[in-house]
């Protein structure tokens, strides 16, 4: 048994990863060890990298979009066996005893919230994410991969994939509604694929038209311009939910609040590095709107949602990289060119 990784870190803001050997954390029967296969990048990682959200403590290994093969199991784990292919998202540790983890909601739990990477184990180890060969953490936020789903594929619902589909469920999405996907992007495009997946009418909404073809590549019904008159007016009041997954500065709630039908619902999963604008509560009020947040997901619609996107044979769209290419990838990921996921392996 080793209780060291080797990890890809960044050791400055916005600075290039470089390999090295860490520790991980300390061992106790509620842990799993997992030999990392594949990693998606998220943008989550490159705020983090470059300390767009608040400080890093460096060094930071990100990633939290693992999956591999348990290789190790402690006493207490039941649920999960060596061999096992499993990915980890974006949460890894939650309290089990306030009120919102008793619920079921561990997701937003209230007294320890720890993140796959920048973040400690209630021990005080620090955590450290995917872009590495290993990873070791609480089997209560470890999740099986279903069967015929390979490990590069599975990657990105752990942290893109439950992002989207939890919102969607609690919305209570189905072939009723009319779905708009505001940013069709790495969010976006899972957005999209699990509102068809649901049997929701979905139409895509950017502020041009150069994601028009591929909106509909990825099964929209309709395409709004949000900067074409004549395409918001076309669907004034007639969107049931909007799931908004990235926006512009210049955003303003009025003129896509109004798209809403009654009672409609505005879902938010974006978080830019700038402040939403004030709002009249007029736009609330008008139709009878609602607007919400959503942080990933517990892990009881982690599990779901996996089994929901295999049973639906959902693809993501993905491009893959070798772990030893991450600076590669994350310059290309700067760069605006990911389709719509990244995804690392290790050789």
């Amino acid at each position: 048994m080793t209780d060291t990784f080797t990890g890809w870190a960044a050791t400055e803001t916005g600075g290039e990863l470089i390999q090295m050997k860490l520790n991980l954390r300390k061992w106790d029967e509620d842990c799993v060890d997992i030999d990392i296969t594949h990693c998606g990048i998220c943008g989550s990682d490159i705020h983090t990298i470059d300390e767009g959200w608040g400080p890093t403590e460096f060094p930071c290994v990100a990633g939290h979009e693992i999956v591999g093969v348990v290789t190790r199991a402690g006493k207490n784990v039941k649920s999960i066996q060596v061999g096992d292919r499993v990915g980890v998202g974006p949460q890894c540790e939650s309290c089990g005893e306030c009120g919102a983890c008793k619920a079921g909601f561990e997701n937003v739990c209230e007294k320890l919230t720890v993140t796959t990477y920048n973040s400690h184990w209630h021990t005080g180890d620090k955590t450290y994410g995917g872009y590495a060969d290993k990873w070791r953490g609480d089997y209560r936020w470890v999740f099986k991969v279903p069967d015929n789903m390979s490990n590069k594929d599975a990657a990105c619902f752990f942290c893109a994939g439950i992002t989207t589909y939890a919102p969607l469920k609690h919305g209570n999405v189905n072939e009723k509604s009319v779905v708009g996907v505001m940013g069709i992007g790495g969010l976006g495009h899972f957005g999209i694929l699990f509102a068809k997946a649901m049997g929701a009418a979905v139409v895509g909404m950017s502020h041009n038209d150069k994601k028009r073809a591929v909106a509909f590549e990825l099964g929209c019904d309709d395409y709004i311009n949000t900067e074409v008159v004549e395409d918001m007016e076309k669907y004034k009041h007639k969107l049931t939910h909007i799931l908004c997954t990235g926006t512009g500065q210049d955003f303003q709630w009025e003129r896509f609040l109004e798209l809403l039908f009654v009672n409609g619902k505005f879902m938010n999963v974006s978080i830019p590095r700038w402040k939403f604008p004030e709002m009249s509560p007029f736009a609330l009020i008008i139709n009878q709107a609602s607007v919400s947040g959503s942080a990933a997901g517990s892990p009881a619609e982690m599990r779901e949602m996996i089994e929901f996107a295999a049973k639906k044979n959902i693809k993501p769209w993905i491009t893959k990289y070798k772990m030893s290419d991450v600076n590669t990838a994350i310059e290309a990921f700067r760069a605006g060119k990911p389709k719509f996921r990244f995804v690392l392996e290790n050789e």
